[in-house]
């Protein structure tokens, strides 16, 4: 039996996380409409052909990432620009998409839905399919009172579900909790983070969500310079945003193109391939060297951050 659920529930994350910037007066969380979420982001039901959904690129058994590749895939065996980048933690995050394009979580399904080497579908057209589907006329119910699939309501409920996606639970917040310990290597690798990493991948989040030039040199074949894809402005161009270190171990490979399959070679990339431009970071004016030994202790530190937990999840797998 259909019923409308009313009851609004918290987002849950630790003491030390910042206050989420999402607001939720919005767009309030209640179990229903991320129900509603959930099935909407693994159903294949949003692309032309019915067979790529939010969960072919953003698998939950990879931190909702797409492991492996490169770059993301769409239907018909389109493969597009950008590597697809992993999702949790959204609710403390202001732009999205590699170049920020996207300024609010509630429109973001937009970009892939509409895109033709993704989804290549038109919202309405995912609006009339929804609204033919008995199974979804119930849901809808149950979400917002009644069983009309609108944009807004669709948008919404995918954002429910992805805000509730918290990454929280590596060794690294329990040693912030107070229960555990890191290792001799990992505590050394976490004071080397902190003297060379930390003003771009803030803690605890592991970024700043902001946007910088880390000296990647182009891509001849994709020519993507970030940020100045769409504003033009010199002061954006090779901008991209910069991502959680988090889960680092389930989102390889790495950059907005994918170019570097192990972290070894990211740590190489600063240390001997970072390429002066008008706008690189002034962090990375110089080489970070790091000996084979600190190379070590950091990729230790470093794989404290990775959250099985969250990856285990059942709430945020597919609906069985």
């Amino acid at each position: 039996m259909a019923f409308y659920s009313l009851q609004e529930i918290p987002l849950v994350y630790p003491s030390y996380f910042p206050k989420p910037v999402y607001d939720f007066k919005t767009n309030p969380l209640k179990r229903a409409k991320i129900e509603l979420g959930r099935k909407l982001f693994y159903d294949p039901i949003l692309s032309r052909d019915h067979t790529i959904s939010c969960s072919s690129c953003h698998n939950s058994n990879q931190a909702f990432s797409h492991a492996g590749n490169g770059l993301s895939k769409g239907i018909e065996d389109g493969i597009g620009d950008r590597n697809s980048p992993a999702i949790f933690n959204l609710a403390w995050q202001k732009k999205f998409m590699w170049d920020g394009s996207v300024v609010n979580i509630d429109v973001q399904a937009l970009a892939p839905i509409n895109h033709p080497k993704e989804m290549g579908e038109d919202i309405n057209a995912v609006v009339r399919k929804l609204n033919k589907s008995k199974e979804y006329k119930t849901l809808f119910y149950r979400s917002f009172g009644d069983s009309l699939a609108t944009t807004e309501r669709i948008m919404k409920s995918l954002s429910q579900f992805q805000l509730t996606i918290v990454s929280a639970n590596s060794k690294y917040d329990k040693v912030k909790q107070g229960k555990a310990e890191f290792t001799e290597a990992e505590a050394n690798g976490y004071q080397l983070f902190k003297n060379n990493c930390s003003s771009c991948h803030t803690e605890p989040l592991f970024s700043n969500y902001g946007f910088a030039n880390n000296g990647l040199p182009i891509n001849p074949e994709l020519k993507d310079y970030g940020k100045w894809n769409k504003t033009m402005e010199p002061e954006d161009k090779l901008m991209f945003k910069i991502p959680s270190l988090r889960n680092l171990s389930y989102t390889y490979p790495y950059m907005h193109d994918g170019r570097f399959q192990t972290l070894n070679e990211v740590l190489e990339h600063y240390e001997k391939g970072i390429e002066k431009s008008p706008t690189l970071a002034k962090e990375l004016q110089y080489p970070i060297v790091f000996s084979p030994k600190e190379k070590e202790n950091l990729l230790a530190f470093l794989r404290t951050l990775n959250d099985s937990v969250m990856v285990s999840n059942r709430e945020y797998q597919k609906i069985k």
